[in-house]
């Protein structure tokens, strides 16, 4: 019950436009006190933290390709889908944020 009450009492946030991020681009985005990396690859989206977990490079800077990103400072690479590590230097991934498209905004739903 607590689950279904809980999902019932979250609220939409929004984060950004998706006009604000180009395909296959990334937009730095602060929420909740947290600094977070918002791609798009097409009409998908995906929020994951900004910093690399291997030294805190900001990954809103690196390169991607497809759905990887590739930190700016060293080059490991990260899921923009799960935050999951998929090379070294980082051994560990990055938390990720589930986030959706509704009227050409990106939101986020609260607690």
């Amino acid at each position: 019950i607590y689950f279904f009450t809980h999902l019932l009492m979250s609220t939409p946030t929004i984060l950004c436009r998706l006009d604000d991020i180009s395909d296959g681009g990334a937009k730095r985005v602060v929420f909740d006190g947290q600094s977070f990396a918002v791609f798009r690859h097409g009409e998908e989206v995906y929020a994951i933290s900004d910093r690399c977990s291997h030294q805190g490079g900001s990954l809103s800077n690196g390169f991607l390709d497809g759905n990887v990103v590739e930190c700016p400072w060293h080059g490991a690479m990260f899921d923009i889908r799960t935050g999951e590590a998929l090379s070294l230097p980082a051994v560990r991934g990055v938390s990720s944020l589930p986030v959706r498209v509704v009227g050409g905004n990106v939101i986020v739903d609260v607690s």
